[in-house]
């Protein structure tokens, strides 16, 4: 089987966010299995900069390689992609976004018939990509070359949707009749993201419980109704992590290795996370660690309202990350009034990241709402127990095996489940049990292709 992925980051060429991590990690995944991966993502300055990562293949085309053999092909324009942002910059997102990703997906086409690479499944990610199983239905459908390719379109965020003043459709050199509501049309305005939907032969999303919620009017974000249409062709895989970077084992970045048959490193790890966040150096109470986006969908909207019940609680609390001002101000408030029990840092930090997973040890994921989350996961390789809200991925990881869960999206719930949490935390036999189950959690990325294999054959059939 021939794969071709098309996203607009790829890790370690260009990152935003999760969508990298994913589109780095499955390829060289799906390779092991004994598949044919390429990749087509646009030429960044950021990529281009980085002068050893890619070479040139022909006019507008650069490559690399990921893994042993997954060929990554780079979409040349310096006008559209030699900027600082993938997407923007600190004005919002680039003016020209459906210029930028419509020349990238056109072109990402063009190149697979000019170098007679043609794929089984085009796999396609996010909003980005979207116009890609558009144009094979429609501009291409008459083209040899395109007949036959299958497209699997995975959601990994349906709140980034790709939306675009309805002026701006002739640009896409579609039919004018695909401006409808069977069509790309929403809410009078172009939506990128439910061409994909629709004109796909397959979409994903990266939890089962996600895929379900979509379909809702909560989590739906105006598109339930479609999803909803194509519920027989929408399936849910969790997203896998990389465990030769998430792993105690092996991690350079933390005190002092362990493993679940030695956890007296993760002790002398803690104690190192405490001096650096100048704590106490204190064992006998509950260690809570966060490395989040602060913001309402990450659950800081019922963590401010608990926080100072929160504080008066025998813990300590280590916070990483930034977001929005509101919870920037609140939390650095409450840690000049608890500069015993919370330690914040404003920013971000790969190092300190590992060391927070790794010194913890419980980690607080309290999500609103959360496609899949690898905060959770990477807790688990390190026996930090999570403490979760139930939703999407969250809720397909993390059960009183592993972890602790709360059912109600409320402060009260929050904070009845961190005390859970604590009384848990002063049973040493219990505890150890806890993370040593944690820690034989296995979310490797070998288990997602799997399950990715299945639906390309689901699809090919």
């Amino acid at each position: 089987m021939r794969i071709v992925m098309c996203s607009s980051e790829v890790v370690p060429f260009a990152k935003t966010g999760g969508l990298a991590d994913v589109v780095g990690a499955l390829p060289v995944a799906l390779e092991k299995l004994g598949f044919e991966v390429s990749v087509v993502m646009p030429y960044y300055k950021v990529i281009k900069e980085k002068t050893a990562k890619a070479s040139r293949f022909q006019d507008g085309v650069y490559t690399a390689k990921l893994g042993k053999n997954c060929r990554v092909y780079f979409i040349e324009n310096d006008s559209y992609f030699y900027r600082d942002g993938l997407y923007g910059d600190k004005n919002g997102d680039y003016k020209d976004n459906l210029d930028r990703f419509s020349f990238y997906c056109q072109n990402t086409l063009n190149l697979l018939k000019e170098i007679n690479l043609k794929p089984d499944i085009l796999h396609c990610h996010d909003w980005q990509t979207a116009l890609i199983p558009v144009y094979i239905k429609t501009n291409l459908a008459k083209d040899e070359f395109y007949k036959g390719i299958k497209t699997l379109f995975t959601i990994h965020n349906l709140g980034y949707q790709g939306l675009f003043p309805a002026e701006e459709f002739s640009k896409l050199k579609l039919d004018k009749s695909l401006f409808g509501i069977e069509g790309l049309e929403f809410f009078g305005k172009i939506n990128l993201l439910k061409g994909g939907i629709i004109f796909s032969d397959a979409i994903s999303t990266v939890s089962p419980t996600y895929s379900k919620e979509i379909q809702t009017k909560e989590f739906g974000f105006g598109l339930e109704g479609v999803l909803a249409k194509r519920k027989k062709q929408l399936y849910g895989i969790i997203n896998g992590i990389d465990y030769d970077i998430w792993n105690p084992k092996t991690d350079n970045f933390i005190a002092q290795h362990y493993g679940k048959d030695s956890l007296e490193g993760k002790a002398v790890c803690k104690k190192d996370l405490q001096k650096i966040c100048h704590l106490p150096q204190k064992q006998d109470i509950p260690l809570l660690g966060i490395v989040s986006r602060l913001a309402q969908q990450k659950g800081f909207d019922i963590l401010a309202k608990g926080i100072k019940d929160i504080c008066s609680m025998p813990l300590q609390l280590v916070i990483l990350g930034t977001g929005d001002l509101e919870y920037h101000n609140l939390l650095e408030k409450m840690a000049r009034e608890f500069p015993e029990v919370i330690s914040l840092s404003l920013k971000f930090d790969d190092v300190l990241a590992h060391k927070i997973y790794a010194g913890s040890d419980i980690f607080l994921m309290p999500s609103r709402y959360e496609p899949c989350g690898l905060g959770q996961l990477i807790s688990l390789s390190y026996g930090t127990i999570p403490l979760v809200f139930k939703t999407g991925g969250l809720a397909d990881t993390i059960n009183e095996d592993n972890g602790f869960v709360f059912d109600k999206y409320n402060e009260e719930a929050l904070v009845k489940t961190i005390k859970k949490a604590i009384a848990k935390f002063q049973d040493k036999k219990a505890w150890k049990e806890l993370v040593v189950r944690a820690m034989g959690c296995n979310f490797s990325w070998e288990e997602s292709a799997k399950k990715y294999v299945l639906v390309y054959e689901k699809i090919l059939s």
